[in-house]
């Protein structure tokens, strides 16, 4: 991975560097957002705590995580990434930053392996759709499919609304599926193609 990627020359004067995933490379789950935010730029880890709830508070609930609190969490089964590498203060990334990064994160998706990827967020969630599903991402709102299943080409997504911005409810229902999920045989779920 690219530690000076100057893919983005706009961002490169917004970042205070690259950020590529973060945890088990051996992991069944892959976290994928849409791009760092301010704390992720400041550490280099993906999801790191901005404010409010965090990603990893969600997977500490369920026993990936430990201390969800650390600047470096320790998290055991998943990977975090983004769609984009590089933070940018004031919106969120473009089509072509998007299109710039896409190696990067085929190349995660492929080394990890992954059996469930969970979109965090709309951008990230009509970003893997069209390469994970057979269904046009219009088909899915991260509202209306939070903390559900689709069914895809290879991989089944668990789409999640970002943490920071679910309620209560919606991360109780985060939590409550998830462990479901991991009850369940997920790993035989690879290439099934229904919703």
């Amino acid at each position: 991975m690219d530690e000076e990627c100057r893919n983005c020359p706009a961002l490169c004067e917004t970042r205070s560097g690259v950020v590529h995933g973060y945890g088990d490379v051996g992991a069944d789950f892959a976290v994928i957002g849409a791009a760092p935010t301010a704390a992720a730029d400041a550490t280099g880890v993906p999801f790191a705590r901005d404010d409010g709830r965090s990603m990893y508070d969600l997977l500490e609930r369920v026993g990936l995580c430990e201390d969800a609190a650390a600047e470096h969490p320790s998290v055991t089964g998943v990977y975090l990434t983004g769609i984009t590498r590089c933070h940018h203060p004031e919106r969120g990334p473009t089509d072509e930053e998007v299109r710039n990064c896409d190696a990067f994160l085929t190349a995660e998706v492929r080394m990890i392996n992954p059996e469930i990827l969970l979109p965090v967020g709309d951008r990230a969630l009509a970003t893997l759709v069209p390469e994970y599903t057979t269904s046009a991402p219009e088909a899915f709102d991260v509202r209306e499919d939070h903390a559900t299943t689709i069914r895809g080409r290879g991989f089944e997504l668990f789409p999640t609304i970002p943490p920071a911005e679910q309620t209560d409810a919606e991360a109780t229902a985060f939590v409550e599926a998830f462990r479901d999920l991991l009850a369940s045989d997920y790993r035989q779920t690879k290439g099934r193609r229904e919703r």
